[in-house]
């Protein structure tokens, strides 16, 4: 009954057209009338310890890199170098998305805030070379929510806060799968756009290469410097978003020199507003969290799925499934929030390894924002690109075909995840 007190009340509300955040808070209120035991102060103290949290200073800073990349060149000039490295061949440009992607998620780890930059930069192009446009915005979105996976990635940071699993391992074995989400696009990508007529960018010299390459050399220490400095342990991830942050903003102003003075207080506001959004998320989520826990639901749900206790590879399809399904009209953030303590006491039942997991559902909630009829990443290409959200969603539907069949590939061969995480943390 208290399941479906909780899921009545939240989806009630979601159907209202209350913001998540606050459905969440509704519903959460709801199980306390239902246990008898409602009290406004223990909601507003879990309210405002829900945010509480030194590991989520990582988001912030985490988008405030991502803001100050787009603004100062560090995105542009990325795609440059893609461009002259790999925009000669059939098909060129949608290679150069996809490279560019997988760079730019190592730098923000925003799957909007690399969509958003992607699509301005490089849809027009692929347009005037003759991609058709909902195709190629629908590579440009399956190529943007790389970001999540790949290392720096905000939803591992909410993740391994909601089911207290290092956030450094979480970070580290991200970036087989989020390759391996590069490679499956740019297989089916190969495929779509071998008969699309389309004229391939004249190939770079030596010069203009090597040129691009200079160019983009600072912004592509940046993920060396994250990555380095977490597997040997220089810093947490939360000082790795404040190194993100102070560095993007040194190449932008310093030496790139493209993010003016004037412009600071808007990439701030920018970014804060983006962080407040996520952030009270959190707290309304922690709220929920808390009840969850005192009305156990977590206990029913590993009774209701007991049968499949045995069999850890099935119970990660069942859940896989589930999540796709929330995914197809729930945001990746609360989704995370939501799903995380009633499905993490299921999987330590199972015995499988959190760390694992973690990968598995942030990449299905990765995957989930370009699922209709939410999907925020479509939103955002449609928005961009001034189309209709139909023929995004025309566009996407063979990548994220792809990256479904790689999601469930790493459910059947979990070494595929394991086996690089454990060299990578050493």
């Amino acid at each position: 009954m208290t399941i479906v007190v909780f899921l009545g009340s939240l989806l009630l509300a979601m159907a209202l057209g209350i913001p998540i955040a606050y459905a969440l808070l509704v519903s959460g209120v709801a199980l306390m009338w239902h246990l008898g035991n409602f009290d406004a102060q223990i909601l507003a103290q879990n309210l405002l310890e829900g945010a509480n949290s030194f590991p989520l200073l990582a988001v912030p800073f985490f988008m405030l890199a991502g803001e100050i990349m787009n603004v100062g060149g560090l995105s542009r000039r990325i795609v440059q170098m893609a461009m002259t490295l790999v925009g000669h061949v059939r098909g060129g440009l949608g290679y150069v998305t996809i490279l560019a992607a997988c760079l730019m998620a190592a730098l923000s780890g925003s799957a909007v805030a690399d969509t958003a930059a992607l699509a301005a930069l490089l849809l027009p192009m692929m347009v005037r070379a003759g991609h058709d446009k909902a195709r190629a915005g629908g590579l440009i979105a399956s190529a943007g929510i790389i970001a999540p996976i790949i290392p720096p990635s905000i939803g591992f940071v909410i993740f391994g806060v909601a089911a207290n699993v290092s956030i450094s391992k979480l970070f580290l074995a991200g970036i087989v799968p989020g390759l391996l989400m590069g490679v499956s696009i740019a297989l089916t990508w190969w495929w779509v756009a071998r008969r699309d007529g389309s004229a391939p960018a004249p190939r770079a010299t030596s010069a203009e290469r090597w040129k691009a390459l200079r160019e983009s050399t600072w912004a592509l220490v940046l993920p060396v410097i994250v990555l380095v400095g977490l597997k040997f342990g220089v810093f947490t991830p939360t000082e790795a978003a404040v190194v993100a942050a102070v560095y993007a903003l040194f190449v932008s102003t310093v030496i790139y020199r493209e993010l003016k003075l004037p412009q600071l207080l808007a990439v701030f506001v920018t970014a804060a507003k983006t962080t407040a959004v996520i952030m009270f998320l959190v707290a309304a989520a922690m709220v929920s969290a808390w009840l969850i826990t005192v009305a156990q639901i977590p206990a029913q749900m590993v009774s209701l799925l007991q049968p499949f206790l045995d069999n850890p590879t099935l119970l990660l399809i069942v859940i896989m499934l589930l999540v796709m399904a929330v995914g197809t009209a729930m945001d990746m953030t609360p989704t995370i929030l939501i799903l995380t303590p009633v499905l993490m006491p299921v999987i330590k039942a199972a015995g499988i390894d959190p760390v694992y997991f973690g990968v598995l559902f942030i990449m299905n909630n990765a995957i989930g924002l370009v699922t209709p009829p939410v999907g925020t990443v479509l939103n955002v290409v449609a928005g961009v690109g001034r189309m209709k959200m139909d023929e995004v969603t025309r566009g996407v539907v063979p990548f994220m075909c792809a990256q479904f069949a790689v999601m469930f590939l790493l459910v059947l061969f979990p070494p595929l995840v394991t086996v690089p995480a454990k060299w990578f943390a050493g």
